[in-house]
């Protein structure tokens, strides 16, 4: 999880990046949020207190988050694109095929790992296993 908007404010700024009330008001939404948002949910939540911000704005200020290495970018596994993790240590996730939540897990999975004939020249820089399943809320509803 990021630690504060300052840190962020700062990390941006080390890496050449100019702080807008717009950035600070993404990086506010960010911060109050580890439930693996999409780039549409941010966009909303920031447009809610600030209505003249663009899309725009805030799919390349994520897209920076995630070069600069303060945000990691997760595949959505609905239909929602891709979500953005604020939990940049090595995890791994579970994802309700019911209700689209993405649960962090804190487990390493060391055995994972490709033997050098099968990575294809890749330098592997991080890995991440997702479990798919039904959280307990979804496993009552009889339509989940």
């Amino acid at each position: 999880m990021l630690q504060s908007v300052e840190a962020l404010v700062e990390q941006f700024r080390r890496e050449g990046h100019k702080i807008t009330p717009q950035r600070r008001a993404i990086f506010e939404a960010l911060i109050r949020d580890d439930s693996h948002p999409t780039a549409e949910e941010i966009y909303q939540r920031v447009w809610s207190v600030m209505p003249d911000i663009s899309r725009t704005t805030v799919y390349n200020t994520l897209h920076e988050l995630v070069v600069v290495g303060a945000l990691i970018e997760v595949a959505d596994l609905s239909a929602g694109g891709a979500r953005y993790d604020t939990n940049t240590n090595q995890h791994h996730h579970l994802f309700c095929l019911g209700c689209h939540t993405l649960f962090d897990i804190d487990r390493d999975f060391q055995q994972i790992e490709l033997p050098p004939n099968e990575t294809a020249g890749f330098h592997i820089i991080r890995h991440q296993v997702t479990f798919y399943g039904y959280c307990p809320n979804c496993q009552e509803d009889p339509n989940g």
